[in-house]
């Protein structure tokens, strides 16, 4: 049974952006839409390991769209962007309180810039305390699926990768894990991975020493 559950946050416990969101994001930028997305995700690694500020980023994506943003509008384009990724599963953040009260150690590895990670431990702290270790690329200076990211996770928890079940809804994270040692988990709904979680528990053990079953 793995000693620890090591979370990817970003469709798996907080939603995706929402398609209104998204739509408001592109509308506070006042730009074409395809354009918008393209540069955004092209330019975002760098803001997720902190090698730039928010206001730096998107005066970069601002550039590669041939265009400027004021001080204004790159404070409502941070806040647009954090709105968008703020929704999280309730689902999902009891089935954290579950295992953390049944007593599995419970892990965190996002990729999140920091305006958004602050945001989070400001507005959703009733569930993140129910993790060990909190790996924000912001912090740690590393993002999936680069194999140093899930190293500072296991030098931090104190584990060989053996000892971790992953859990991701990005293909490339889980095969990034997976070559390092890692059980891991491609996310597809809370439902079937409670199922797995209770695959790797081990079953209680009767008054004389044999496995209960049923």
């Amino acid at each position: 049974m793995p000693d620890v559950i090591l979370f990817d946050l970003f469709g798996v416990i907080a939603h995706q952006q929402p398609p209104a969101d998204r739509r408001a994001l592109v509308a506070t930028a006042d730009v074409p839409t395809t354009a918008f997305w393209d540069v955004y995700w092209r330019l975002r690694p760098p803001y997720d390991r902190a090698e730039v500020t928010g206001a730096e980023y998107w005066r970069q994506v601002a550039t590669a769209l041939g265009t400027t943003f004021t001080d204004d509008r790159i404070t409502a384009l941070i806040a647009a962007d954090i709105a968008s990724w703020n929704a999280v599963d309730p689902d999902m953040t009891a089935l954290l309180a579950q295992a953390a009260t049944a007593g599995t150690r419970l892990a965190l590895l996002s990729n999140i810039p920091e305006d958004l990670a602050a945001h989070y431990e400001q507005h959703h702290g009733h569930w993140l305390r129910h993790l060990d270790v909190i790996g924000f690329s912001c912090r740690i200076g590393h993002a999936k699926p680069e194999p140093e990211a899930f190293r500072w996770c296991c030098r931090e928890l104190g584990v060989t990768p053996d000892r971790i079940l992953f859990v991701d809804d990005r293909a490339e994270n889980v095969t990034a894990a997976q070559r390092l040692g890692m059980r891991t988990h491609h996310f597809a709904g809370p439902a079937a991975l409670q199922h797995e979680i209770n695959q790797t528990r081990p079953r209680p053990v009767g008054r004389h020493g044999t496995t209960r079953v049923g």
